[in-house]
């Protein structure tokens, strides 16, 4: 046997060092990452999801499988997400519920919404609308004030320590009124009483109440976003009424923590092209939702800020759950 040239054992240490090194330098993913809807199928977050989903699946190379685990406001969901394997291939499209509200409303914390999720992107905000049945006497937010502050009202609201059930006490707090919060098993029944006229206000989610805006079955006095939704530009602020006053549903990805750094970045510059893709930015915009696409220390702020702000509201409501 000829001896190896200098030349030849180069290229097989080479190739024995690729080799020992193929499994650390993988590419993620290899395989489908499954995103989990804290909520049932159906609500404006599936919807958020489902999209995002399909896009990133494009960007990712790998599929992005939607899977619904609903119950205990999000908790049950986001907690499977939490005890997770920290790999990158289980994500979780949290809500202002999951990582805000649910911490501070719930006596049993199933999860730590900072120390046990690592952030990926804040996706969208998505408006809530204060709205009335036509027969209440009023147009306008100061309005609905005025007369809060000389009869007894009502409100619905798809639950007791949803966003929209705070949304609400956040309101009668700043405008220092007493209205009696009416609470349902979602917004479909809310929404049925309101435009039966059996609770005369509510507080919804845009896209679920826009097409009873729309067709007049619903007055609605203002949105709970800074600025006015570009899908109903005639809708005031209540800010403009109230100023500060702000709320909104948002959408944003998670991981579980430890997840590997590169993991991370490829799923954030994942969800950043899937909210500039134009097909989707044109589907957001068909129920009002705001893009943002941050980045993941972005989001950690976000969470933080939105933390801050419910804890007094939760507080001053007497809002807890088991």
């Amino acid at each position: 046997m000829k001896p190896m040239t200098r030349r030849a054992v180069l290229a097989l240490t080479a190739a024995v060092a690729c080799a020992t090194a193929a499994p650390a330098l993988a590419e993620y993913p290899e395989r489908p990452v499954e995103l989990i809807i804290p909520f049932a199928a159906g609500g404006s977050t599936d919807v958020v999801g489902r999209i995002v989903a399909e896009r990133m699946s494009a960007e990712l190379g790998q599929q992005v499988i939607v899977q619904n685990v609903g119950g205990a406001g999000g908790s049950l969901g986001a907690q499977q997400v939490a005890e997770a394997e920290a790999d990158g291939y289980t994500i979780l499209m949290g809500t202002v519920a999951t990582h805000a509200l649910n911490p501070l409303i719930l006596k049993e914390k199933p999860y730590d919404p900072v120390a046990d999720f690592a952030p990926v992107s804040l996706l969208v905000l998505v408006p809530n609308v204060l709205a009335v049945n036509p027969e209440l006497p009023v147009t306008t937010v100061q309005e609905l004030i005025d007369l809060a502050k000389t009869e007894p009202l009502t409100y619905a609201s798809s639950g007791n320590g949803t966003p929209l059930h705070l949304s609400g006490e956040l309101f009668k707090s700043m405008a220092g009124v007493d209205i009696v919060h009416i609470p349902y098993k979602g917004s479909g029944p809310a929404l049925t009483d309101v435009l039966g006229n059996q609770v005369p206000i509510i507080f919804d989610n845009l896209p679920s109440a826009s097409s009873h805006i729309a067709s007049g079955k619903l007055r609605a006095l203002g949105v709970t976003t800074a600025e006015r939704a570009a899908s109903f530009p005639d809708i005031p602020t209540i800010a403009e009424t109230l100023p500060g006053y702000e709320t909104y549903t948002w959408n944003a990805l998670f991981a579980p923590a430890g997840t590997p750094p590169e993991a991370i970045a490829k799923l954030n510059a994942a969800a950043k092209a899937a909210m500039a893709d134009p097909k989707v930015v044109e589907q957001m915009a068909t129920f009002s939702a705001t893009i943002v696409a941050s980045t993941p220390e972005e989001l950690a702020t976000h969470v933080a800020a939105e933390m801050e702000k419910w804890a007094p509201v939760v507080a001053d409501a007497n809002v807890s759950m088991d």
